[in-house]
């Protein structure tokens, strides 16, 4: 019995001392920077880049600029001593320059156009979101003003009471012109205020 248990302990020791000389990842501090053979660089910066090379590209200036480039590139590898010249006739160094200015700047263009497109998916989006709640303040003004009109179609109109007053004057006038003195007479006319009745 004794052996075994001290063969178990001697197990859990041992288990323990790897544990403990393996490494543990603390959880409250940053991992050191790993070592990378690829080349970092900031997506954002490198889209602006692509964005302000797109644009120049798109330009009548570049246009300009290449043409004048081109000219001078052919006139000099035409016009100028056999030794100066580092682009004979068919030009194809001259080629191979415009062939790489474009593969570089197909991507560019692409990759701005990649932005643009995300830009203005959250400005559609952000567009949505405010009709949607211009929708939402539309439908609640619309409820209080029909709110309003029906309560305004209950209160009673200074022309309505004035029609009102004027149907009860006439009322109380017909009653005391045509009907027993008893049943029209105003208060006022009462002797002393008072029926003949109430004496």
């Amino acid at each position: 019995m004794v052996p075994e248990r001290e063969a178990t302990t001697r197990e859990r020791a041992a288990s323990g001392a790897t544990a403990a000389s393996r490494a543990r990842a603390r959880l409250d501090q940053p991992r050191p920077p790993r070592r990378r053979f690829l080349p970092e660089w900031d997506p954002e910066s490198f889209g602006r880049l692509s964005e302000r090379v797109a644009r120049f590209l798109g330009t009548g200036r570049f246009i300009v600029w290449m043409t004048v480039v081109i000219i001078l590139w052919v006139v000099w590898n035409v016009s100028a001593p056999s030794s100066l010249r580092f682009d004979e006739y068919p030009f194809i160094f001259l080629t191979l320059m415009l062939s790489l200015q474009a593969s570089y700047a197909a991507p560019l263009i692409l990759l701005a156009q990649n932005r643009q497109d995300d830009r203005d998916r959250v400005n559609l989006e952000q567009d949505r979101k405010q009709n949607e709640r211009s929708i939402a303040d539309t439908e609640y003004l619309t409820r209080e003003i029909a709110a309003l009109r029906i309560g305004l179609g209950e209160v009673a109109t200074r022309d309505w009471i004035r029609s009102e007053l004027q149907d009860v004057i006439k009322d109380l006038e017909e009653r005391h012109d045509g009907h027993h003195p008893d049943r029209g007479v105003f208060p006022a006319d009462r002797s002393g205020g008072r029926d003949v009745h109430d004496r």
